[in-house]
């Protein structure tokens, strides 16, 4: 016994060492990479602005500072919906975006990202990455000189801000809002008319009744652009995002050129702030819901014949899209099968344990 505890002492401190000499020749091979991210978000929407810096502070600890990423804002090295553009060229080598800010070039890069009445947040992370979505959107960026990883989720969005209080579908015609992609296009049917308003002046377009509605986020960063003080209705559910996938985008050549080890780490630290966006959006909002409605704002529900009449049209403006468009039509039907799935589990099991602790939570 004493032998062969003498043999795998021995045998251990052979390994230890050559794991010491091993670790130091690894970074000394590693090649140092600085790298340019422009993100769609400003620094405001603090979630997902810093969700960039976190990626990037990952990366730097998982490869000794050898890889480093400039994290900038929209405006430092291109406007919030030219981000893709700037990647695609090749200027920058990569973005955080929305690749629904990029459905004025194909439709497609809507389902990225979420569409009226599409999956929720989870249903879309599991859709990416393990049904064949992140497969299809990186097949449909090969045009763009980009490869994309899921980075980070809102989760569900609101249904919006109202200086008025919708009491009849009617109530809608000529009403001005800020909403975009196919949710801009279904409310046109209802005689909304789409306004084209940044982010950032959301708030004093709202205060001087240049708009009369507006879609942003959720509870958490609609409390802060202060939207409750200029449109006290605030309505639900969002219909027009069941969630919202970012991504973090990648210049395809400058992807394929990287050490493999280093592909890893953007993969894995894309992962984790991918989950850890949605958790502390999951863990803010409740709060911030809370203290809106504290403030005096109206929470109200949109009406059940509004939404069926959302939804009708929706599938409407889906079929005529893809019998026109063959890249939206093979990514939708992946999405379509995947969400159909999906919605029969929650009916079964996620749905069914959600409503009935929602009923106990409210006796008590």
């Amino acid at each position: 016994m004493a032998l062969l505890r003498r043999r795998f002492l021995q045998t251990a401190s052979i390994g230890l060492a050559a794991s010491a000499l091993a670790a130091p020749a690894l970074a000394q091979s590693a090649p140092e990479i600085k790298w340019k991210l422009t993100s769609s978000f400003p620094k405001t929407l603090d979630l997902m602005f810093g969700g960039a810096q976190e990626f990037a502070q990952r990366v730097a600890e998982a490869t000794g500072d050898k890889f480093q990423i400039e994290v900038s804002a929209p405006g430092e090295l291109a406007p919030a919906v030219q981000a893709l553009d700037v990647v695609t060229n090749g200027t920058v080598d990569m973005c955080h975006t929305s690749l629904a800010y990029f459905s004025g070039k194909d439709p497609t890069f809507a389902l990225a990202t979420g569409i009226p009445f599409g999956m929720n947040a989870r249903q879309q992370d599991a859709w990416a990455s393990f049904g064949g979505g992140n497969e299809l959107f990186n097949e449909f960026l090969a045009d763009y000189n980009a490869i994309a990883l899921p980075g980070g989720n809102s989760g569900a969005r609101m249904g919006g801000w109202f200086r008025k209080e919708l009491k009849a579908q009617e109530d809608l015609n000529g009403l001005k809002m800020r909403v975009g992609g196919f949710a801009a296009k279904i409310l046109q049917g209802f005689g909304v008319q789409p306004q084209p308003v940044a982010g950032a002046d959301i708030y004093d377009a709202l205060e001087k009744g240049t708009i009369d509605a507006a879609s942003w986020v959720g509870p958490y960063d609609d409390e802060k652009a202060g939207f409750n003080k200029v449109a006290p209705f605030y309505y639900y559910p969002g219909w027009a995002e069941g969630s919202a996938m970012l991504h973090f985008c990648i210049d395809a050549k400058k992807w394929a050129g990287l050490p493999k080890s280093y592909q890893a780490i953007l993969t894995a630290a894309a992962a984790e702030t991918n989950s850890r966006m949605l958790a502390r959006y999951d863990a803010a909002n409740p709060a911030a819901l809370k203290r809106i409605i504290a403030s005096g704002a109206q929470l109200r529900p949109l009406s059940q014949d509004f939404l069926e009449a959302c939804w009708k049209a929706a599938q409407d403006l889906y079929d005529q899209t893809a019998q026109s468009n063959d890249k939206f039509k093979k990514v939708y039907e992946s999405y379509t099968q995947f969400r159909g799935d999906e919605y029969l589990w929650w009916q079964v099991a996620e749905y069914t344990f959600d409503n009935y602790m929602i009923r106990q939570r409210a006796k008590t």
